[in-house]
């Protein structure tokens, strides 16, 4: 790979056939890291959102977001904007934010509430279920009718209170997926959850630099001193082993949930369709320790069905660009959005009970401290790997098989996905670090 890797390749040099050359050298070494190239190629970047971003599940936002009849707010991706909206008949849609005259945006607030969307071009009038209701003086127009010029909509899944979107019409159901984790999710009941916090680090780095930092802990004792002390996910298997099984032993107990130690392993190739990505798996923090807090104690009231704690930790995917670390008195979901070849938002959400009042129930401060401090210290560290991956002479070496193995799954699917293969595998039953021994799967 090193003729590939140690120069710049010019945008003139830069086409189809040189990334499928790449896709096909890189394919070689299954155990290697990516080369520059898939971090700097503006027709991989281009690539990727064909056939990555727009054909995934895509995290959106929280119910509670849009409670009400004429509720909406935007989320966007890279040059996209999506009107996320509550109908008068209760549905929640994805419409695309852009006018079927002239493609203006129809909408310019981040949220809010309105009976219709308003072109501020032309003045074409949209309803909340994205339906065009007036086009100024295009009766003139023969045949025009205004059932055809509605805003175009992106597929949308809400479960646990959790909005999905996908722009591809014949995505995979991805409520279907979500389903097959209900056990685990939905006795935290994340419907009727509050939004504590939400905060955005905007970190100048490739979204895969970002995202890959989030899927392996090898860095985790090195960087994350605050995170490592409460959790085994830094520590090698043969180690931390015995701590999960006595936590799985004492889980439904404590939590009073059954099947919360079950494990459900669908992520990357093995999702039960192409970006439909679901996963949990309970793994233990280090003795004595009851949350994710600065000292490992509580810092709200207890979510949804949990009547205790068994000193584990829930952990989740949704789609490829999604996650989530579930305490039992708090939840945060992690998103990844990318804007360009250099710049990734990182967004985190921290979820508490919905009855829980902030200075009453829980300190805002207390509860978003260790998340807040760890990705302070994930954005220095992203940042100091795109600068060292911009070096002529970087050269990926070898991914660790235990740490890193689950950024060498997602490298496979990367890979496949830019070849133009959507296919998914079977799942297989693997003995791995973030799951249990029995590694007990939901078919």
């Amino acid at each position: 790979m090193t003729a590939l890797n140690q120069h710049f390749v010019a945008d003139s040099e830069d086409n189809l056939a040189r990334m499928q050359q790449a896709v096909a050298e890189q394919m070689r070494d299954r155990d290697a890291g990516l080369m520059q190239y898939f971090y700097r190629s503006s027709v991989v970047y281009q690539r990727e959102l064909d056939n990555l971003f727009f054909k995934s599940w895509l995290w959106a936002g929280h119910v509670s977001q849009i409670p009400n009849p004429g509720d909406f707010f935007l989320y966007e991706i890279d040059q996209e904007s999506v009107i996320v909206a509550r109908g008068n008949d209760g549905q929640v849609r994805a419409l695309i934010n852009s006018c079927r005259h002239r493609g203006s945006r129809v909408c310019e607030e981040l949220q809010g509430n309105c009976k219709t969307f308003v072109c501020p071009y032309h003045g074409w009038v949209y309803g909340t279920d994205g339906a065009l209701r007036g086009a100024r003086h295009m009766d003139a127009m023969p045949g025009f009718r205004k059932e055809d010029h509605g805003l175009k909509q992106a597929r949308v899944a809400v479960r646990f209170g959790l909005i999905f979107i996908n722009f591809d019409p014949d995505a995979y159901d991805f409520n279907a997926c979500l389903e097959q984790v209900d056990g685990q999710l939905g006795p935290y009941h994340l419907e009727n959850a509050k939004i504590a916090h939400r905060e955005t680090y905007s970190v100048d780095a490739n979204w895969k630099i970002a995202l890959g930092n989030y899927l392996e802990c090898y860095h985790c004792e090195t960087a994350h001193r605050a995170y490592s002390k409460l959790h085994t996910f830094k520590d090698r298997e043969e180690v931390v082993a015995p701590i999960n099984r006595a936590m799985w032993e004492r889980a439904e107990r404590e939590t009073g949930v059954h099947d919360i130690e079950k494990a459900v392993y669908r992520m990357f190739r093995e999702a039960p369709g192409f970006g439909s990505c679901v996963y949990t798996s309970r793994y233990a923090l280090f003795d004595g320790y009851l949350s994710g807090s600065r000292d490992g104690t509580p810092v709200a009231p207890l979510m949804g069905d949990f009547k205790g704690y068994d000193g584990g930790a829930g952990d989740c995917q949704f789609g490829p660009l999604t996650y989530m670390l579930n305490y039992p008195d708090h939840c945060i979901l992690f998103r990844y959005v990318p804007f360009g070849n250099n710049k990734t938002d990182m967004e985190i959400v921290w979820f508490v009970n919905g009855d829980a009042v902030e200075g009453v129930d829980y300190d805002r401060e207390a509860l978003v401290w260790l998340w807040h401090v760890t990705t302070i210290e994930d954005k220095r560290i992203m940042q100091l790997n795109a600068a060292g991956v911009n070096s002529r002479f970087f050269e990926p070496g070898p991914q660790h098989p235990e740490f890193e193995d689950t950024p060498k799954r997602f490298v496979d699917w990367y890979l496949h996905a830019l070849a133009g293969d959507f296919s998914v595998i079977p799942p297989t039953v693997r003995t791995h670090r973030t799951s249990s021994c029995e590694m007990t799967e939901h078919p």
